[in-house]
């Protein structure tokens, strides 16, 4: 009996129709290539459009898709049964922040956004600054013309594809995180320019970049929210962007690992029996099914806790770590099981393995979530025979 109902249902399977028959057939393209040709990346948003699937977070007032979080993480989490960088176009990655901007800035970027005419990246980490997002010193110095930006920012993921950064600067730097703002930076404007390039371990496909900002000019009309206000922005923006495009993608690429690991332990022959009936070969496929199915319920909960309303900061870190740590585990099981025939990149298997460690770390690594969680405990600290 399916818990979710008929539309819900409906949306999971047009994603998992997409996702099988516009993105995986591309999957090669990316690991010969290591990326996708700009006409691939057109025809993906355009199609994934046609489907309702692009930008389905954004509110429909301004042309999203209007999902609620939990049929965001539905859909998400199809889409991570891919490769990222096709769940990026397929997805769009757009930053709900920017409903917070003015009429003006949204015109000018969420409208194009929605669209898939822009494309953007949030830029928050730096060479001394990564978890600890509070530590930046990219600065933004008032002008009479508005700001004066300066600084650099490290490991923007899809740099090259976007035309627009929102950026995190310090400015007032006495309020420590409570003297941060956010910026609308267009690519083209004169200051900015693309530093290092990055070749991960993982995410084959997505560029990394160094962003570099020169003395770079912004108008008062770059401000995105309030003065001073980044700091909250970001903490709402990165919560549901963790849930969706970190925790349930995850749990997506479990599902698609573990479904190969049971086919190949199924067909593949060893000493006159299947592998499927070695005692070891069973407990990887037993564990992998109940860790991840664990993760998702967990995913889901959430999810549901953030639509009624609930201060969920320490849920999505739970999520955040189960589901990546569950995604290391699973992937590596895969390897084990497919032995040499997952080492190597004519199987999916292999880049999911090395994605499956870079999960651990974006988005705040397992060890700053574990903090997130502890200072939730000790908030809570009281009677704890049965949650409420």
């Amino acid at each position: 009996m399916s818990l979710l109902t008929k539309q819900q249902e409906k949306l999971v399977q047009r994603a998992r129709d997409f996702v099988q028959t516009e993105l995986l057939p591309l999957e090669k393209e990316v690991e010969k290539s290591g990326g996708i040709s700009s006409e691939s990346s057109n025809e993906i948003i355009r199609k994934s459009r046609q489907e309702g699937l692009f930008a389905a977070n954004i509110d429909r007032r301004f042309g999203g898709g209007g999902l609620t979080t939990l049929d965001n993480v539905l859909l998400q989490e199809q889409f991570g049964a891919t490769k990222e960088i096709l769940a990026r176009r397929a997805a769009g990655n757009i930053y709900e922040c920017i409903k917070e901007g003015t009429a003006e800035q949204i015109e000018r970027f969420l409208i194009p956004s929605i669209r898939g005419d822009r494309h953007s990246a949030l830029a928050v980490s730096e060479p001394e600054a990564g978890s600890d997002a509070a530590s930046i010193t990219t600065r933004a110095v008032r002008c009479d013309a508005g700001w004066i930006l300066n600084g650099r920012k490290y490991f923007i993921s899809d740099a090259d594809f976007c035309d627009y950064f929102i950026v995190a600067a310090v400015t007032q730097p006495d309020l420590g995180p409570r003297g941060i703002s956010l910026f609308l930076v267009d690519r083209s404007q004169q200051g900015f320019s693309y530093g290092k390039s990055f070749n991960m371990l993982g995410f084959k496909g997505t560029t990394h970049r160094e962003l570099i900002f020169n003395n770079l000019i912004l108008g008062k009309d770059a401000l995105l929210g309030e003065e001073n206000d980044g700091f909250r922005i970001l903490g709402d923006t990165l919560g549901k962007a963790r849930l969706s495009k970190v925790g349930a993608r995850a749990i997506g690429k479990c599902h698609r690992l573990l479904y190969l690991m049971k086919k190949h332990a199924q067909d593949r022959q060893q000493f006159s029996k299947a592998l499927i009936d070695f005692g070891q070969i069973k407990q990887m496929i037993v564990d992998s099914n109940i860790e991840i199915s664990a993760a998702r319920a967990l995913l889901l909960q959430t999810a549901k806790e953030i639509d009624t309303g609930l201060d969920s900061r320490a849920a999505i870190s739970q999520v955040k770590i189960l589901a990546t740590e569950t995604l290391g585990r699973v992937a590596d099981r895969a390897v084990q099981v497919f032995g040499a025939s997952g080492c190597h990149d004519e199987e999916v298997i292999e880049s999911f393995y090395r994605d499956a460690r870079l999960y651990r770390i974006i988005d705040g690594t397992s060890e700053i979530h574990m903090n997130i969680i502890a200072k939730g405990l000790k908030r809570s600290v009281g009677p704890c025979f049965v949650a409420s």
